[in-house]
């Protein structure tokens, strides 16, 4: 890992995931978590504070970053849940399958490399009546936005740590498996259209 990458990336990262529209974003979905809960990219730790502790037992928290990892103890040590923290990245989850009720997915899937294997993982260890909660952003609807993002990935990528700014989230989910719940989107406030364009709800495995 480079010096960029694990000391000055994760505060720039801290710093956009915690923007206000950002965290209004959270407030609606990590709530809806109970039981087991597998959070993938826990980054900083935004989402511990808005776990329910009458209803989630415990939550094991994905991040392979150890920058991240530092950056999210304090969160940690906070959490009203008790926190595990596993330090892989997403396609080698070391859970047992169908072994979580809720996976926690926000902001984190337009970096995921090797995004079709990790959702694969997350697909496994879901029990069967478990629930994918999901918050990210990706590909905007309007045909002037969308190709603005395509246009601007590529930097975008090179200085955002691997974020893509245009993947077709509920796509990407339908394909790995999952059917869509239910979904709701909107441009957040505040922000450039071609970053802001999000989607968010629930998934469950097919």
């Amino acid at each position: 890992m480079s010096f960029y990458s694990e000391h000055i990336l994760p505060h720039l990262i801290g710093l956009a995931c915690s923007t206000r529209p950002i965290m209004k974003q959270r407030e609606k979905i990590v709530p809806r978590a109970q039981g087991r809960v597998l959070e993938i990219g826990l980054g900083a730790g935004p989402n511990l504070a808005f776990y329910d502790p009458r209803k989630v037992e415990r939550v094991f928290g994905l991040e392979p970053s150890a920058g991240m990892r530092r950056k999210a103890a304090k969160a940690v040590a906070a959490a009203p849940t008790p926190v595990e923290l596993i330090d892989l990245p997403g396609e080698e989850i070391p859970l047992d399958d169908a072994s979580v009720d809720t996976v926690v997915l926000t902001y984190t899937l337009c970096s995921i490399d090797a995004f079709e294997p990790a959702l694969a993982q997350m697909r496994r260890v879901l029990k069967p009546s478990g629930a994918l909660l999901f918050c990210e952003h990706g590909a905007a609807p309007d045909p002037g936005v969308a190709r603005w993002q395509d246009r601007l990935n590529p930097l975008w990528r090179a200085v955002a740590g691997g974020c893509n700014l245009n993947r077709p989230i509920p796509t990407l989910l339908e394909n790995a498996g999952f059917k869509i719940a239910d979904l709701e989107t909107m441009y957040l406030p505040n922000s450039p259209k071609f970053a802001s364009f999000n989607y968010w709800g629930s998934a469950s495995p097919r």
